[in-house]
């Protein structure tokens, strides 16, 4: 059975790394990760028998904007609803408020099923120019 948490206790930050590796996401180093997922306004994470396969994280002032990060499944585990539960999960805890996300190319048609629609005015100001551009980020 999964299990769904909304706590950063005792989770292991190298699995985080890997399932968001092995979903083809951004990565970084795993203490990276704590502090993104400790910084967090709301934090969901999955887990099968104990081990991580799933993962998000919101940013909020609370009061009327947010933005999803980080959302990831592992492979196996994708095209099981186990993304969405994940994002119901952290727009619950949103309330009333705007929530804008970075979809990877290809996966917007995922977020459209729970009722995200494209922005014509979003704007980016990437770290690594090239590689988000050549990973299909920006023009």
């Amino acid at each position: 059975m999964i299990e769904i948490r909304q706590t950063c206790d005792g989770v292991d930050w190298t699995a985080v790394r890997d399932v968001l590796k092995d979903a083809g996401m951004s990565f970084h180093d795993p203490d990276m990760h704590r502090r993104a997922f400790e910084g967090a306004y709301a934090v969901v994470f999955a887990y099968d028998d104990g081990t991580l396969i799933g993962c998000g994280r919101a940013l909020s002032d609370g009061v009327y904007q947010a933005a999803l990060y980080d959302i990831a499944v592992l492979p196996r585990y994708q095209g099981s609803g186990l993304g969405r539960r994940l994002v119901e999960t952290l727009l619950a805890g949103l309330g009333d408020c705007n929530v804008i996300l970075y979809a990877s190319p290809g996966k917007e048609g995922f977020y459209r099923k729970l009722g995200f629609r494209g922005m014509k005015t979003g704007m980016a100001r990437f770290v690594r120019v090239a590689v988000m551009a050549e990973r299909g980020f920006t023009d």
